[in-house]
């Protein structure tokens, strides 16, 4: 007993020691904040950087000077930092996280618009409001497929194939019937193939899922690849022409200022991924059904005993999930672009690590995926301003919050615990 009592003495001394997370990300943060009073200070011009409440350089609009705003808001980063090492509460960890965040990147765009070439010194804001939430759209669709499978215990790195597959069957059914709900239909199926090969080789002959997620991934990759390369690009207009769906406004709410253009003027995806994220959040924390998917994926032998068909929900929920997801894919060919080869370009394994950075909660994967979808928008808007940045950076930009979200600001999570354990009923 004493000798396996000395070494959980010393796990937990070395827990409890100086330098804790907060402690660890504050220190981060103060560098952070020091960089950006000094380096981005410096950089800035004089010139006032303008951020509008519209989607042009006219209207209301927020004036900082350029060199001022970078380092004001650089000592605001610093000190947010300073405050986490200083050892606050645990209570103040995320308010203090968030204001040093949004103080290192409010000081990076003071310096990047002030120095924009004259007439592109100015940042319109419901333009990156409405970009940011388009461009997280799939990854809200993805993030929510990945919270159905794995809160049902099955590890779902297929999200990058159902994405893909509910891209090219939208695109494809939409140009052949002339729909956009075929089209839609269509893609939810499509996801729905992937997942159901998934599920049939995870839950019934008991596949490694890691392994057989990046299988599938590349079957999607293959299959779409080939079709495309016989079909679509040899004859566009019949089989990669798909109708789009246009924008709904919503009276009232779409003169909000700032979000109401952004929301309120979007096409069915945006609605439809907000609505999904309530309702699947309701039904997994208030629900029969989410009570059962949350004990298989904890404690499937406990849920069996008391009558749950774990099989049955995790069949049900994985296909679920692959539905969710192909919609997900169809926001690309069915609102925004026509289908090209592995045009998905990663983006499922960013709705893979939102769900991971949302702690497998519906909500939280919406503020994951709106956080990558930013740095994405934000990669677009400074290259259009023509930024020093070197483009290939920006491009990496949004992989690179990716990395930096997981490895840094997640901290200590835990997965469900039998997600990714198969299950064999004794």
């Amino acid at each position: 007993m004493s000798t396996t009592a000395v070494p959980d003495v010393a796990v937990a001394a070395v827990d409890e020691g100086f330098w804790t997370r907060p402690r660890k990300v504050g220190l981060v943060l103060l560098a952070l904040g020091v960089l950006a009073t000094g380096l981005f200070g410096a950089l800035a011009t004089g010139q006032p950087a303008r951020f509008t409440l519209s989607e042009t350089e006219g209207g209301a609009a927020l004036e900082v000077h350029g060199t001022l705003g970078a380092i004001l808001f650089g000592v605001v980063a610093a000190a947010a930092g300073g405050a986490l090492l200083a050892g606050v509460p645990k209570r103040w960890f995320t308010v203090l996280l968030g204001v040093g965040l949004v103080g290192f990147v409010l000081s990076f765009l003071c310096w990047q618009v002030s120095a924009a070439p004259e007439g592109r010194n100015f940042m319109p804001m419901v333009n990156i409001v409405r970009g940011t939430f388009v461009l997280a759209l799939p990854l809200i669709f993805g993030a929510l497929a990945g919270v159905l499978c794995e809160r049902s215990g099955v590890v779902n790195v297929a999200i990058e194939g159902q994405l893909l597959m509910g891209a090219f069957s939208g695109a494809l059914f939409g140009s052949l019937t002339g729909s956009v709900w075929v089209g839609l239909v269509a893609a939810a199926i499509g996801g729905a193939l992937i997942s159901l090969l998934l599920a049939v080789f995870a839950i019934r002959y008991l596949v490694d899922q890691v392994v057989m997620g990046v299988v599938l991934n590349l079957l999607a990759v293959g299959v779409t690849g080939f079709l495309y390369e016989r079909l679509m690009q040899t004859n566009a207009d019949k089989y990669n022409s798909a109708p789009r769906f246009g924008n709904w406004e919503i009276p009232l709410l779409k003169d909000i200022p700032l979000l109401g253009p952004a929301l309120f003027r979007g096409n069915i995806f945006l609605y439809l991924g907000l609505l999904l994220v309530l309702v699947i959040h309701f039904a997994l924390f208030r629900t029969r059904w989410g009570l059962r998917t949350r004990s298989v994926g904890e404690h499937p032998t406990a849920a069996d005993t008391l009558g749950v068909k774990v099989l049955r929900l995790r069949y049900r929920n994985v296909l679920l999930a692959g539905l969710v997801a192909g919609i997900g894919g169809a926001s690309y060919t069915l609102a925004l672009y026509s289908f090209t080869k592995n045009m998905i370009g990663g983006k499922g394994f960013i709705a893979l690590a939102a769900l991971i950075f949302g702690r497998w909660s519906p909500t939280g994967a919406l503020l994951a995926a709106l956080f990558f979808g930013f740095a994405d928008q934000l990669a677009t808007y400074l290259g259009a301003i023509g930024s020093s940045i070197p483009s290939q950076f920006l491009a990496m930009l949004p992989y690179l919050a990716t990395i930096l979200a997981v490895a840094g600001l997640v901290g200590r999570v835990r997965a469900p615990a039998a997600d990714g354990k198969p299950y064999v009923k004794g």
